[in-house]
């Protein structure tokens, strides 16, 4: 690993926590170039829903890029991006009644973020935009305006103005988070907001879950007072926490969309910015880039749509994902003494403790018995886990038990 210390920036994050060179994967698997294999809970941050290597998307690229098909285009049109366009319409926007147009922004999630909050302003004439406490949407200057945590803003080195951090899902009794909110949409309390984004889930925030209620009661005041709601649905939709889209268990359509990680089903670079169509006021190439045609992404987002056509995907998901919070209540049942407590929501899950450092030991130990999860939070507290949705509830098993073998390593004084 001497190249890697010796040529590539400290900013690298992901390699001190997993000191392993990692040389191929397959499903639920990736191994070292040792042979080792791990179990993957961690699915790159989210962007390998479908698991590593799919086969049948993996055959749909070779046959692709066999035929030399066109690998870049801009934002030209391709028969590539046809048919992905086709597709999703008929297996993702129409049965779901969502007027959607569609927008390719660059290929990262934050691209998708940076093009909903320039096109709510553009519409709304308003520059103010209204985010949540431990919120995370990117690492560009506008998508990090919007983050909630004060360590991640502080990265941007400049002043980031016309935002507004709030209580996240401020549900229950908390009746004053709630008078806060409507004010702040309603204009009373000063500059009325362009929009809201927010996450059903804040992954990154350390897998905090809103309600329904709560959801549906800002799809409420935003509608009510003109504000625009975009939801971050990059790392929570694709099916993560069990429907195609996070929101859909609460019944809301948002007016803006951002997607990105595993739309492109792959692993494969993509992201989208849906809105709904008389959002549409961009003039040509006022929103641009490079990357807005990575036609190899398109052909594997289309394969991809393949596990949605049937309508198992979604039962599978939250299926699995009751067998995780299962195994996970036994976990913590286990390690009171700990304080160790669990949330979530489909497949994707949370697990903390009292002490917040046990967090980042518990995933130390777990790469030690061949297990890859993720800290999450913002001090690091929250073991983070991201299965494949085409995990088996074997793998799911295994990965537990390895999870809870972890923990009880950890316990020991």
């Amino acid at each position: 690993m001497n190249v890697f210390h010796a040529i590539e920036s400290e900013v690298r994050s992901y390699c001190r926590a997993w000191p392993a060179v990692f040389d191929r994967a397959q499903g639920s698997w990736i191994h070292d170039e040792q042979g080792r294999a791990y179990l993957d809970f961690f699915t790159g941050a989210g962007s390998l829903n479908y698991g590593h290597n799919p086969p049948e998307l993996k055959q749909a690229l070779l046959r692709y890029l066999e035929r030399d098909g066109i690998a870049h285009s801009l934002d030209m049109f391709t028969t590539a991006k046809r048919a992905f366009l086709e597709r999703f319409e008929e297996v993702i926007l129409r049965p779901r009644g969502l007027d959607y147009r569609v927008q390719f922004p660059g290929p990262a999630g934050a691209n998708a973020v940076e093009a909903a909050l320039k096109l709510a302003r553009k519409v709304t004439g308003r520059k103010l935009v209204v985010s949540f406490t431990n919120a995370f949407h990117g690492m560009t200057l506008g998508a990090l305006a919007a983050c909630g945590n004060a360590r991640t803003r502080a990265t941007a080195g400049v002043p980031l103005p016309h935002h507004l951090v709030l209580r996240y899902d401020g549900s229950g009794d908390d009746r004053a988070a709630e008078q806060q909110l409507a004010a702040v949409l309603s204009g009373s309390a000063g500059e009325r907001p362009a929009a809201v984004i927010v996450e059903t889930v804040q992954g990154e925030g350390g897998v905090n879950v809103a309600s329904a209620a709560w959801l549906r009661r800002l799809a409420e005041l935003c509608e009510r007072h003109r504000v625009l709601l975009i939801v971050d649905d990059v790392q929570m939709g694709c099916g993560r926490t069990g429907p195609f889209f996070s929101f859909e268990e609460a019944g809301i359509t948002p007016d803006v969309v951002a997607l990105s990680k595993s739309i492109g089903g792959y692993g494969l670079p993509m992201a989208l910015t849906l809105f709904k169509s008389d959002l549409d006021v961009w003039a040509p190439g006022e929103h641009n880039g490079t990357f807005r045609g990575p036609n190899p992404s398109f052909v594997t987002a289309t394969a991809a749509l393949d596990f949605w056509a049937a309508g198992t995907m979604e039962k599978q998901t939250l299926a699995k994902g009751e067998l995780v919070e299962e195994l996970l209540a036994r976990l913590c049942a286990g390690n009171a003494v700990l304080g160790a407590m669990h949330r979530g929501r489909g497949l994707v899950w949370g697990l903390t403790f009292d002490a917040d450092h046990l967090a980042a030991a518990v995933c130390a130990a777990a790469f030690e018995r061949g297990l890859l999860v993720e800290t999450s939070g913002p001090r690091d507290e929250v073991v983070k886990l991201l299965p494949p949705l085409t995990a088996t509830r074997d793998e799911l098993a295994q990965g537990l038990d390895i999870l809870a073998d972890a923990v009880r390593a950890c316990a020991v004084p």
